[in-house]
C-alpha cells in the first residue's frame, strides 16, 4: 500500500469501531502503519465483549496494511504512556496521533450526577491530554536530538463542543474544552515540529445512530451522507507532511462538506475609562448586545426541553 501516508506510524484511540474505525482503515489504505487502540466498553464505558481493535486490525492486516492493537485506557498515565510505547517499539518511530475515544451518559442537568459528569470528562478531555502529553515528550526530545519531527496530532471535538447541546451538559463541556486544548497544544508544540488541529465530526456511529437512524444514501448516488468514512479523508490529510503549516485550526465535517469553525472573536465594545455601577454595567451591556450577533441555537433548543417537561 502507498500514499500520502506512506511508511508513517499512526496512533488512532477508540479504533475498534464507527469513526476510529474508518480513520485507521484509512491511513492504512494510504500506507501507514496504524496503532489501533480500543478499550472495547459499551456506550455508557462498561466494559464489553470481545476485542473491537483486534478485529480492526486484521481487517487491515488481511488488506495487505501494517497494524497492531492496543488496549489501554489511554484516561490513565499508564495506559497513554503504553500507548507511545507501543508505537515506538513496534515501528521504531510515531509520527501521529488520533485522539477520537469517547462515550456518552447524556441527562439533563437537573438529572446528571457527579459519576455521569467526572466519567464523560475523563475519557474525552483527559483522554486526550495524557496521550498528547506522551506523545509530545516523545517529539521534544526528537526536537532536541536535532531529528525535528513532521508530527501530527488530530483531535475530535464535537458539534456540541462548538455550540452545545441539551441533555449533554458533560459531554458539550467536554468537547468544548478539547478545542481549548488543540489551541494551546498547536502554539506549544510547533517549535518541535509538531501541528495540532481538531475536527467536529458528524456521522452516523453507535453514539449517533439514534439521532442518524433516518439518513439514508442520496437516491440515484449512493452516497451515504452519515457514513463515518466521509470524515477520514480529512484525518488522514491532516495526519500527513501534505498539511504543512496548517496547525490550530477546527473543521466541521459532514458527508461531503468541509467547514472551517472560527471560534469566539471579539464584538461590540465600550470602555468609558471609568469603574460604572451594577446599573451603568447594565445599560452599557444592552447598548452593546443590540449591535451584537445573535448567538447560534444550542444543538436540541426547543424539543428537547419540550419531550423532559411532557
Amino acid at each position: 500500500m502507498r500514499g500520502i501516508a506512506d511508511g508513517r506510524a499512526v496512533i488512532v484511540t477508540g479504533a475498534g469501531r464507527g469513526l476510529g474505525r474508518a480513520h485507521a482503515l484509512a491511513f492504512a489504505a494510504e500506507g501507514a502503519k496504524v496503532l489501533v487502540n480500543d478499550l472495547g466498553v459499551g456506550l455508557d464505558g462498561a466494559p464489553g465483549a470481545g476485542s473491537p481493535a483486534g478485529r480492526v486490525v486484521d481487517e487491515i492486516r488481511r488488506a495487505g496494511g501494517e497494524a497492531v492493537a492496543h488496549h489501554g485506557d489511554i484516561a490513565t498515565d499508564e495506559g497513554a504512556a503504553s500507548l507511545v510505547t507501543t508505537a515506538l517499539e513496534t515501528y521504531g518511530r510515531l509520527d501521529a496521533l488520533v485522539n477520537n475515544a469517547g462515550f456518552l451518559r447524556d441527562r439533563m442537568l437537573v438529572n446528571l450526577g457527579e459519576d455521569d459528569w467526572d466519567t464523560v470528562v475523563r475519557v474525552h478531555l483527559k483522554g486526550h491530554f495524557l496521550p498528547l502529553r506522551h506523545a509530545a515528550a516523545h517529539w521534544r526530545a526528537e526536537a532536541k536530538a536535532g531529528r525535528t519531527p513532521i508530527a501530527r496530532v488530530v483531535n475530535t471535538s464535537s458539534g456540541a463542543g462548538l455550540l452545545g447541546a441539551v441533555g449533554q451538559g458533560n459531554y458539550s463541556a467536554a468537547k468544548a474544552g478539547v478545542l481549548a486544548l488543540t489551541l494551546v497544544a498547536a502554539e506549544e508544540l510547533g517549535p518541535y515540529g509538531v501541528q495540532v488541529n481538531a475536527i467536529a465530526p458528524a456521522a452516523r456511529t453507535r453514539m449517533t445512530e439514534r439521532t442518524f437512524a433516518r439518513t439514508m444514501a442520496t437516491p440515484g448516488t449512493g452516497f451515504d451522507a452519515m457514513a463515518p468514512e466521509n470524515v477520514s479523508p480529512l484525518v488522514v490529510w491532516l495526519g500527513c507532511a501534505a498539511s504543512a503549516g496548517v496547525t490550530g485550526r477546527v473543521f466541521e465535517v459532514e458527508g461531503g462538506r468541509i467547514t472551517v469553525m472560527e471560534g469566539w472573536r471579539r464584538g461590540p465594545s465600550a470602555d468609558g475609562g471609568v469603574r460604572r455601577t451594577p446599573s451603568e454595567a447594565g445599560r452599557t451591556a444592552r447598548e452593546l448586545l443590540k449591535d451584537a450577533e445573535v448567538p447560534t441555537a444550542v444543538y436540541g433548543a426547543g424539543q428537547r426541553i419540550r419531550e423532559a417537561r411532557s
